[in-house]
């Protein structure tokens, strides 16, 4: 659900650009970054119980519980505590029960640089998951390498990420953000040609994940012979969604491609919806995986044929995935879970299986050595990593269908039988 200073290959860069402004802000901000990070204890490890222990293992995690990422935080919370539970039911890791210390960063990169330095150096946590967002996780991550930690992330696709030489880092999704989208464009191109968009609008918030997912598809797309008619970038705290909707309402592009997390997502189909227009063809890239929440916040009927990217199936014939989303309801009254709780559940697994094929953990290297040279079947499916530890496989595509999210691409792993066309949205 995800820094997420980030260059797009293929994309020159250009100081009048948007792009170009939101990768100068992130590039300071992650000097302020380096500056924290020399402070820190460089290499100092926490105290590992011995192997024979009967000690809880201690896993540190800091989460966007309140701020701008709180919502997708919050899954991810839950994602890891139902996890916790069941390995616990079933006599915890290395026979030990397991514990989780979450703390809250406030979705806050300075809050999470101190958060990560003082549950390794200080609380002295056994193991960490990853926060959420690349925007936070690039500089975890940074702590927990310098601390020599392996450092499992459920959302941080952005692609700098990986071009920093990090030993210790695993992002537990299929792809990185620029590959997100690429099943959904191989489909556009594998539509007869009247059938194509002919026209395509590319909001984005200006968040590191979501803006590469639109700038790989704006590239591919206008290389199909897509013209694109509006490509802005707009702030991550945007509320209000009346002007952009109304500059895509006159362009009235076939396709609006929109880099949203949630919030914003729920916004402009809103503003879209006053304005009593819908484009032919809608996508969003996190937005509509939220599950319920999603449908609930602009209507069911408005949700008919949205497609977007996914890393994670309810209905999906994984491990544990039907064990998971029984426990979620159980736990949440029978509300299904969002994708963010299924990766953090899946980014658990990466670690868990690990621990239990290295027999250890107090030798956090041959836990990451071990990561980068299998393959570890999760709820999201098989994952697998190259020396980088970004994700070597390929996302799902979903659409709304009939008040349903469905997987629809690619041919393996759909739950629907075909692709629906989007009528345009309900006034209700």
């Amino acid at each position: 659900m995800s820094a997420r200073p980030f260059p797009v290959p293929g994309r020159p860069a250009a100081p009048d650009r948007p792009a170009a402004r939101r990768r100068r802000r992130l590039g300071a901000a992650a000097l302020g970054v380096v500056a924290a990070l020399t402070l820190a204890a460089c290499g100092s490890r926490p105290s590992e119980q011995a192997a024979t222990s009967t000690e809880p293992i201690v896993i540190g995690i800091s989460l966007p519980l309140t701020g701008d990422f709180s919502q997708p935080g919050g899954e991810a919370r839950r994602g890891y505590e139902i996890w916790q539970k069941q390995v616990n039911a079933k006599g915890g890791l290395l026979g030990r029960q397991v514990q989780l210390k979450i703390v809250d960063d406030a979705s806050s990169q300075d809050t999470v640089v101190s958060d990560y330095t003082k549950l390794i150096t200080q609380d002295k946590v056994d193991l960490v998951l990853g926060t959420f967002s690349s925007l936070l996780n690039y500089p975890a991550s940074a702590v927990a390498e310098k601390n020599q930690m392996v450092y499992v992330e459920p959302a941080g696709g952005a692609p700098n990420m990986f071009t920093r030489g990090f030993k210790y880092l695993f992002f537990a999704q299929q792809a990185t953000a620029p590959h997100q989208a690429d099943v959904f464009v191989n489909y556009i191109k594998s539509l007869p040609a009247d059938q194509r968009p002919k026209t395509a609008a590319y909001p984005t918030q200006d968040d590191p994940f979501a803006a590469p997912v639109i700038e790989s598809m704006e590239k591919q797309l206008t290389e199909l012979g897509v013209k694109t008619v509006y490509s802005q970038t707009y702030p991550a705290d945007t509320t209000n969604f009346q002007s952009i909707a109304s500059q895509l309402s006159a362009k009235k592009p076939d396709l609006i491609a929109q880099g949203a997390v949630f919030e914003d997502g729920v916004g402009l189909v809103r503003s879209l919806k006053q304005l009593d227009y819908s484009p032919k063809m809608l996508f969003q890239t996190s937005a509509p995986s939220n599950a319920g929440q999603y449908s609930s916040a602009i209507g069911t009927a408005n949700t008919e044929g949205v497609f977007y990217t996914v890393s994670w199936s309810q209905d999906a014939k994984t491990p544990q995935n039907a064990e998971f989303v029984s426990d979620y309801q159980a736990a949440y009254k029978g509300a299904d879970p969002a994708e963010d709780a299924a990766d953090a559940f899946a980014t658990a697994q990466v670690m868990q299986a690990a621990i239990k094929a290295v027999g250890k953990i107090d030798d956090q290297r041959k836990l990451a050595d071990w990561l980068r040279t299998h393959t570890v079947d999760t709820i999201l499916g098989p994952l697998k990593w190259n020396e980088t530890g970004a994700p070597q496989g390929q996302f799902l595509i979903g659409q709304w269908q009939s008040g349903q999210s469905e997987i629809v691409l690619p041919d393996a792993a759909k739950t629907a039988d075909q692709i629906v066309q989007r009528q345009g949205a309900a006034s209700g």
